[in-house]
Parts: C-alpha cells; structure tokens; sequence
C-alpha cells in the first residue's frame, strides 16, 4: 500500500528501455510490486503462410512508472531500464490526469468517429466533451484532412493521432 508522506509522494516518470523490451522490463517491474503503464496496441502481422494478432507498445522504448523516491532507483536498476526521461538534465514528473486521458484513449483506440476539423487550428487547446475520449484534452499540432487531428499531450512528449468530430470538442483557454 501506498504511503502518501511528503517524502514518499509518487509521481509518474517515464523511462527509457532498451529496444524490443518493454514488455520483459513491464514484467521485471510488476515482479518488484513498482506500479507501471505499458500502453500497448492490437496489430495484424501478415506473413506469407499466416496472419498473426499481435500486442506491440504504443510508444516503442518507454514505459510509465509511478514511483516515490524509495522506488526511482529500484526501476533503474531493473534490467533493460536506460533511464529516466529527462528535460534540462532532470526527470520530468508527468501529471497523473495526462497518464488517465492516455489510458481512456488506448482503452477506446480502434473506435472511429465522423470529422470536420472547420472551427479547429493548429495551437488551439481542445477538450474532448463527448464521445471515447471524454475528458481528453491537449493541444492541435497537427490537421490531418477533414477527418483527423494529432492531439500532444505537453508533459508526456508525444502526440496521438485521433479521428474527432467537431461536435466532440470544444476550445479550451488557456
């Protein structure tokens, strides 16, 4: 159970892993009781005699740790752990609702939605009111047609790609 001191407070880091283990270093993690997140995404692999349903990370290299300072360096120590993200040369603490809108987001992943992208610009901060990510909010870097945008989510840096309809967000300011 979680001890919520002053000195125990957790926070979600993410970490870099060596290539292709994520998922040995989720279960490296989870074997040490560390609370993580591995986002991970269904694929189709064809090959020429079978076609395979298969798990990969979302975003290859990193896994998302919610640690205190007695377990920030039980998850560097853990074999194909690199280290953490850093920004300026110190590890950045990701806001815990940035990990939540990215797990509502991989939870609803492969639901699609109708799009016009008319009253949304680029730089424009939105807030996802209606639909599989509701509660999501970030900012447009990107308009890809009328059917998609690409949605960043500042702490955690990276963006997602997500098919919205214009009725499903609203202008947030900022």
């Amino acid at each position: 159970m979680k001890n919520d001191s002053p000195n125990n407070t957790y926070k979600w880091y993410a970490a870099y892993t060596d290539s292709r283990a994520e998922k040995k270093v989720l279960q490296e993690l989870i074997k040490k009781d560390i609370d993580c997140y591995l986002p991970l995404k269904i694929e189709k692999k064809q090959w020429s005699d079978r076609i395979k349903i298969v798990e990969n990370p979302l975003i290859r290299g990193y896994i998302f740790v919610n640690v205190s300072n007695r377990e920030y360096y039980d998850v560097l120590i853990t074999q194909g752990v690199r280290r953490y993200v850093c920004f300026e040369g110190s590890p950045t603490a990701i806001p815990e609702n940035q990990i939540n809108d990215l797990k509502q987001f991989m939870q609803c992943l492969n639901t699609e939605v109708e799009v016009t992208s008319e009253r949304i610009a680029k730089g424009t901060f939105v807030k996802i009111v209606s639909g599989p990510l509701c509660g999501v909010s970030g900012e447009v870097v990107e308009i890809r047609g009328k059917h998609s945008i690409v949605l960043r989510f500042n702490d955690l840096g990276f963006c997602v790609h997500a098919d919205l309809g214009a009725n499903e967000v609203e202008l947030v300011n900022k």
